[in-house]
């Protein structure tokens, strides 16, 4: 579909576009000797960490938007999979002991005081539900963690892709799909603790998740299975599969004449994103210490389209550059902050209270930030160091 040539250009492309992968790597191994050299504290190293986590999520929507051309509004549905199944393993072994049912297991603690008792039953009666238990073992919990997105996704992928569905369909379904989830995790008769989420996080493997060291070592695991999936994204990307993808992405009619069946790669490719941003819910769930069906809502997948936009759509780099940017914009002007301090003793108190920013003003930076990309920066910040590193480059044919 490509001659020799172009495959070159634009190997040549993706490597200068997603540079900044390595310039992200610097700053996520930075972040653990600034902590050690006691430069920075622990929740920092913390809060990074849940980034990066996200950072899982934005780089598989990248796969199957930026690459396959198909806009996935259920990602965070996806992550709310790992991260419930994480944090139905780590409600096992959190909360106080001695809340034991009639079969002799323990009740978590966070499911123990939502749980919907039935006419006529009393606290007694309350029983582990037969899904919990699975996740009772970390390595279960691990394989339920991906299988489960993956899976689902599978399901969904075949019958939609199938049928053809694409463009702006395939938008508002999966928006749909992932608000009907959301609907279903809040119901407290699901037994899946309701509105309240997943609370009571102590160990993990055995582990205090209080423990500075347990915190720096999620840290670093995430960091090293951030680089891994980007990795394997990469080879994916690279490979005929990869050329593949694009190809449906830029012109699936034309593909399928040649002889292909476009449904199969898709599907593949929706099951594969669904396990890493059911990676990414994993890892973030243990260091946030709670997962709710907050994580679950629209506006998140919405979000997670906003870093990619930012950071890039099309680069694997610039995804995980735009949710670090946009998450660390979040945390500093989510909070009072008094940029102009040195005004305060010429100004009347409600003159001087009116230039203080206050989190309110968040979404409208967000809102700016999304338009300023969309119509100056098509290509992200990503194309900022492409045009700089190697402005000639062109891709043809």
């Amino acid at each position: 579909m490509f001659s020799q040539a172009n495959r070159a250009l634009i190997s040549t492309r993706l490597l200068s576009r997603d540079y900044g992968i390595w310039i992200a790597l610097a700053c996520g191994i930075a972040i653990p000797l600034l902590y050690l050299g006691g430069f920075v504290s622990i929740d920092t190293v913390n809060m990074m960490g849940r980034y990066l986590a996200l950072a899982l999520v934005a780089i598989s929507l990248d796969l199957v938007w930026g690459y396959t051309g198909m806009l996935c509004l259920c990602q965070s549905f996806f992550f709310a999979l790992g991260g419930y199944a994480m944090g139905m393993y780590l409600a096992h072994h959190g909360g106080p002991e001695g809340i034991v049912d009639s079969s002799g297991w323990k009740i978590p603690a966070c499911l123990y005081v939502v749980y919907p008792y039935g006419v006529g039953e009393a606290p007694g009666d309350a029983l582990t539900p037969w899904f919990w238990k699975p996740f009772f073992s970390l390595p279960g919990t691990l394989f339920l963690g991906l299988a489960i997105p993956g899976f689902v996704a599978f399901v969904i992928g075949f019958f939609v892709f199938r049928s053809r569905v694409r463009g702006v369909f395939f938008a508002v379904l999966t928006q749909a799909v992932t608000l009907a989830a959301w609907l279903v995790f809040c119901m407290n008769d699901m037994k899946l603790c309701g509105t309240n989420g997943l609370t009571r996080f102590d160990r993990m493997a055995g582990f205090q998740l209080s423990d500075s060291k347990t915190r720096l070592g999620l840290y670093v695991i995430t960091l090293v299975l951030l680089a891994l999936v980007y990795g394997m994204c990469s080879f994916i990307i690279r490979s005929r599969l990869g050329r593949v993808l694009v190809a449906i992405r830029d012109n699936e009619t034309r593909l399928r004449f040649a002889g292909y069946k476009p449904h199969l790669f898709k599907i593949f490719i929706f099951s594969v994103s669904a396990m890493i941003a059911g990676l990414g819910g994993m890892l973030y769930a243990p260091q946030m210490g709670i997962f709710t069906p907050t994580n679950m809502e629209v506006r998140e997948s919405i979000l997670v389209v906003i870093w990619v936009a930012v950071g890039g759509r099309g680069t694997l780099g610039g995804a995980i550059a735009g949710t670090l940017l946009v998450n660390l914009f979040y945390s500093f002007l989510t909070s009072r902050q008094e940029f102009f301090w040195f005004l305060e003793d010429y100004l009347a108190p409600a003159t001087y209270e009116k230039l203080v920013w206050t989190p309110d003003y968040w979404p409208f930076v967000l809102g700016g930030l999304f338009i300023i990309v969309v119509l100056y920066l098509p290509d992200g910040i990503a194309s900022l160091w492409s045009r700089w590193s190697n402005p000639r480059t062109e891709v043809t044919g």
